[in-house]
């Protein structure tokens, strides 16, 4: 058990790679608070952690709100009495269009979504991470995208909030690395079967569409929750004690 009693947030967890991030640090010890908006779909994820033996618990909340990301992290603490990470994966985009086209709402939603929940989670997690004994400190990991290291037409404000995202993990993880926290990202490429498949896409799922982008992976598949995942463990681990401030493209060498 690679996680063994790690109390861990997973923000946006009700589905797509947030479940199976959630399914998968809890199949490795981890207790778990699965959290989404929708409290039918967190709960399926909640009951199938316990089925399979698992801890976890679901909380609601939105991660756009700042009283309800505080409540979720108070949450951890009183169900687990603590908490040593927090998954920041929670996401959304506007559908891949002309920049010009996108509306001041979907920018703002992009950008509340993507950047200021990151911004919330520092804010409401760090003390807790700071009053964990023994210097514990504690690990964040935001879920960022490919988009963030190599943009394309289409998805232009989307790509800039996830390169918010990188940057600013960066940066927190060399300002609360003395706190012994640290701070990485997950760089997924695509992925065809998350709610938001056809909005990256532009439309409708073809296979014409997907070969095309397909083609562009050298490894040829798109990325899956679970490929994200088992990078998301690594980071949650203590074999990743030493590492803080990096990100890892989940792409297959998409990014190369």
């Amino acid at each position: 058990m690679r996680l063994k009693n790690k109390s861990i947030i997973v923000t946006g967890s009700g589905g797509g790679i947030g479940e199976g991030i959630a399914l998968r640090l809890a199949a490795e010890g981890a207790r778990v608070i699965v959290n989404d908006l929708h409290a039918t779909q967190g709960e399926k994820v909640v009951a199938a952690i316990r089925a399979a033996g698992g801890t976890a618990a679901f909380f609601a909340a939105d991660v756009t709100k700042s009283a309800d990301v505080k409540a979720l992290v108070a949450e951890a603490v009183r169900q687990f009495g603590r908490l040593d990470v927090m998954v920041n994966n929670a996401g959304w985009t506007h559908r891949n269009k002309p920049a010009l086209e996108v509306t001041e709402d979907e920018f703002d939603k992009c950008y509340a979504v993507n950047v200021k929940s990151i911004y919330l989670a520092t804010v409401h997690a760090t003390p807790v991470f700071r009053a964990n004994p023994d210097h514990a400190g504690g690990s964040f990991i935001n879920i960022a995208s490919t988009a963030g290291v190599r943009p394309r037409p289409g998805l232009t404000w989307y790509n800039g909030s996830k390169g918010a995202v990188i940057t600013t993990s960066k940066s927190l993880a060399a300002e609360l690395g003395p706190d012994n926290i640290r701070v990485n990202c997950i760089n997924p490429v695509f992925n065809p079967t998350t709610g938001l498949g056809a909005d990256f896409a532009g439309g409708e799922l073809t296979e014409e569409r997907l070969a095309k982008f397909r083609a562009t992976i050298p490894l040829g598949r798109f990325s899956t929750a679970l490929d994200v995942a088992n990078a998301a463990l690594y980071l949650a681990s203590d074999e990743a004690a030493f590492i803080s401030g990096v990100c890892i493209e989940v792409d297959g060498a998409r990014c190369v």
